[in-house]
């Protein structure tokens, strides 16, 4: 008799222990269903760092020879202009002169009355961006010594993304985790671990039209985090 009963209670057991482990694995398949898919956005404004200044001007005329020495003379006021002000020459390029011949051109106007026109550019390239504003205040120093020049785009950059990229991504991170927990606690659940995470990629932009030399960097990370009883 009690052969028997042993080998029945052992079994009783058995299913005992085999329903809390299909109860616990159904519990756990049912908790992995549960997620929420958030997004964290980290913004900030930054100065520019970096300026890219092209000064243009043209000149026409029929004698090339004048005209050459006309450049020359134009960009030595340039250059002079630009370093008793704080720029350095090494700042500086004299791009080559790009020349138009009209009268070998047969699909010229015939309103352009000179032989020849020559664009020049002079870029300043450098990271005195406050500096480089203030002489765009006082280019007009340049008409007095006859150079009628204008302004290309004038590129601003910031090159100092490296350095608050750590920063923002984990405020991006605080903010997703801060939109699950709301979440979470709407839905009368906790957060639990992290289920997958992707980092956008940074953008750099202008903060608006007027200011292009302030930056708005911005990043948005997406996290998935796993809801819990």
């Amino acid at each position: 008799m009690k052969s028997k009963i042993i080998p029945a209670a052992l079994l009783a057991v058995a299913l005992i222990v085999l329903g809390f482990t299909l109860k616990a694995g159904i519990d756990n398949i049912a908790f992995r269903d549960r997620e929420v898919t958030v997004r964290g956005l980290a913004e900030r404004e930054v100065p520019a760092n970096l300026v890219t200044w092209p000064i243009a001007y043209s000149i026409a005329g029929n004698d090339l020879v004048t005209m050459y020495n006309k450049v020359s003379f134009n960009n030595e006021i340039i250059v002079k202009f630009l370093t008793s002000n704080g720029i350095s020459p090494d700042e500086i390029s004299v791009n080559p002169p790009d020349a138009y011949d009209a009268a070998s051109n047969r699909y010229a106007s015939d309103s352009f009355k000179y032989n020849y026109s020559i664009n020049c550019t002079v870029t300043v390239t450098t990271k005195k961006v406050d500096k480089v504003r203030e002489l765009l205040n006082r280019q007009s120093e340049l008409l007095k010594e006859g150079i009628a020049f204008s302004n290309s785009y004038i590129n601003y950059q910031f090159t100092g993304l490296n350095d608050i990229k750590p920063e923002m991504i984990a405020e991006a991170t605080k903010n997703a985790r801060a939109a699950a927990d709301q979440f979470a606690a709407d839905s009368d659940s906790r957060v639990g671990k992290i289920k997958t995470a992707s980092q956008g990629q940074f953008s750099i932009d202008d903060s608006d039209s007027s200011t292009p030399f302030i930056k708005k960097v911005r990043v948005v990370s997406t996290i998935v985090y796993y809801l819990e009883d």
